[in-house]
């Protein structure tokens, strides 16, 4: 069996007199897809950028075979200096690496590499350090977070992109679906030191719950074991001094075991402050349209969102989301059509890029809203030192100023702030942006549980999955269709997800469909060499891809009538697994003729 490529052994490292790392390990083999999971602060962070080579460790071991690569990407890139993007890419080249590959990955990603780094969006630096990581095609990749700020079409693209390389996998995210689709072994950090198990994530949390399961078994045997010493210690028959020596140096490291004893973290309290029962109606939206210059962000869109409805939004990046959540929220205007919203609503928003938080405030100043040491929640007050522990920080964080603090920290800082008003409707842009995976499904609960309404924006899959009553999609040229139920659902219903590169794939289909004719004409002999089988289908597939079209047209256009789930749900449901039969089989055509089209002009 050949080496691992890296080998992270016995890793310790101490932050400020507390020990974050006490023995962890893990080593990567070739071809390897594993992730890093663990709760926020547990020091997945560090133990990668240990693994890149960038933070010096206090003790351990670490080896990189020789020659080998290795290519980190970070969750806050700087690329201040470097004039253009593409030469921040182009400059992680190395000689042999294919120096055209960074300019197509940027142009994947949505930027074109003239762009200047210093006025880049944190979300387009990430692009931008995602297409320096994986230019270079290297035998490791270590990557944190990479899907942050990424819309569905490049999650869904990266996902592709990273099955089809070669290179082993390193991950830590806290989309789910990303970690389940991608990895093949997880390494779990927790309190200091690491386990592994040889199977994807989408066992870990039932792993997870065995070892707490059985480490808090042997707790309690040890706890037993202390009370009979002390019994005997108390009551027990005096023999040979030696030997009860002995058994009073061994009651002394039983209780040391169970004193040093770190037990699993707690789980963060997440409770929304309730205000007054809003009206049965929320939102009313009439022919509502936006145009900005030549674009339509929105045109003629309806919709009705009652109380307890919880309505995801989901689009590429630019599509306009933001824009429709402010008209629907009666903030924005729209240019055509009217608003209406219901009454005794209180609303509270949870902002994606974190631009409500002062960087240099304190964490207490940023709950107490700088007023003194209590925190309002409603119409109570609770200790700011109490209100932290509900959400995971330790007194010493007090006074640490945010800007010091984590991603996930920042998230749960703004999430404390945030629930701690009254509300009955939710605006949440991007919740689950750099949450771990514990507060994420507290999150999904709280939602779950709140009697308010909930408007969301997520380009997680699964948490819309876990959370939606329905999905909003941005279709084309300034078209939005709700769908009832989550992402899976949208996709049954549709036919396609937020897909770019699937689009990608099937414009040709359609583009060559007409020019087949011309090309059978100029290259008889190339049609000599297709059997008569292929022949005939290369002739009759564009015609049955056609009629498969119009079928999913007319089935979606059923589809469309808003109030069919309500009315008729047997319909909807038969409506459903129509369309999703029709889609798969029309993308089995067009795949199919796409072969007979590529073979044709290869012979």
């Amino acid at each position: 069996m050949a080496p691992p490529l890296l080998t992270l052994r016995d890793i310790h490292l101490t932050f400020g007199g507390t020990p974050l790392l006490t023995g962890a390990e893990f080593s990567v083999s070739e071809g390897e897809r594993m992730c890093l999971v663990g709760r926020n602060g547990s020091g997945k962070s560090t133990l990668l950028k240990i693994a890149a080579g960038l933070v010096e460790m206090d003790s351990g071991e670490r080896f990189f075979q020789p020659g080998r690569t290795v290519r980190y990407l970070p969750q806050d890139p700087d690329l201040s200096a470097y004039a253009s993007t593409l030469d921040y890419v182009n400059e992680g080249l190395t000689e042999g690496d294919d120096p055209y590959r960074g300019a197509y990955l940027l142009e994947v990603l949505g930027l074109t590499g003239t762009e200047d780094p210093n006025s880049l969006s944190g979300g387009e630096a990430r692009r931008a350090a995602l297409a320096r990581t994986l230019a270079p095609e290297p035998d490791i990749l270590l990557l944190d977070e990479p899907t942050n700020h990424l819309d569905l079409p490049a999650i869904e693209w990266l996902e592709e992109e990273l099955k089809s390389l070669k290179s082993a996998l390193v991950l830590i995210s806290h989309d789910r679906r990303f970690l389940e689709n991608l990895s093949r072994a997880t390494v779990w950090i927790d309190r200091g030191t690491s386990r592994r198990m040889e199977k994807g994530f989408a066992h870990f949390e039932i792993w997870r719950d065995e070892v707490f399961e059985q480490e808090e078994i042997d707790q309690q045997k040890l706890a037993q074991k202390i009370k009979r010493e002390e019994h005997w210690m108390t009551y027990g028959v005096t023999a040979r001094r030696k030997r009860n020596m002995r058994r009073v140096r061994e009651l002394a490291d039983l209780r040391k075991q169970i004193r040093e004893h770190r037990g699993p973290q707690g789980t963060a309290k997440l409770n929304a402050t309730e205000a007054e029962v809003s009206g049965k109606l929320v939102i009313e939206a009439k022919g509502i349209s936006k145009t900005y210059g030549e674009r339509t962000i929105v045109r003629d869109f309806s919709t009705r969102i009652q109380r307890g409805d919880r309505v995801g939004f989901v689009g590429p990046n630019g599509a306009g989301k933001t824009t429709l959540l402010k008209m629907l929220t009666g903030e924005l205007a729209p240019d055509t059509g009217s608003t209406r919203l219901g009454t005794n609503l209180e609303m509270v928003t949870l902002d994606q890029k974190r631009e409500k938080l002062d960087l240099n405030d304190s964490l207490s100043s940023v709950l107490t809203g700088g007023r003194g040491d209590m925190v309002v929640i409603g119409d109570q007050t609770k200790h700011v030192m109490s209100y932290m522990k509900d959400f995971l920080f330790s007194p010493e964080q007090a006074k640490t100023p945010v800007h010091a603090l984590s991603g996930g920290e920042r998230a749960r800082a703004m999430l404390a702030r945030a629930l701690a008003n009254k509300s009955n409707m939710m605006v949440l842009d991007e919740p689950t942006n750099d949450l771990d995976l514990e507060t994420l499904d507290l999150l999904q609960e709280l939602l779950a549980d709140y009697p308010g309404t909930a408007l969301i924006v997520s380009h997680d899959r699964d948490f819309l999955d876990r959370v939606a009553t329905s999905v909003i999609v941005a279709e084309d040229k300034g078209v939005w269709r709700e769908y009832a139920g989550g992402y899976t659902d949208m996709l049954a219903q549709r036919g396609e997800g937020v897909k770019a590169r699937k689009t990608e794939k099937t414009a040709p289909a359609k583009k060559d469909k007409s020019a087949s004719s011309t090309t059978s004409a100029a290259k008889p002999q190339s049609k000599s060499k297709l059997t008569f089988t292929q022949q005939h289908l290369l002739k009759s597939l564009p015609g049955k891809i056609e009629e498969l079209e119009a079928k999913l047209e007319r089935l979606q256009a059923d589809m469309n009538d808003p109030e069919l789930y309500v009315k008729n749900p047997d319909k909807f449901a038969k409506l459903s697994q129509q369309i999703t039969d029709l889609a798969a089989e029309k993308d089995s055509a067009e795949e199919e003729w796409l072969e007979l089209e590529m073979l044709a002009e290869e012979s």
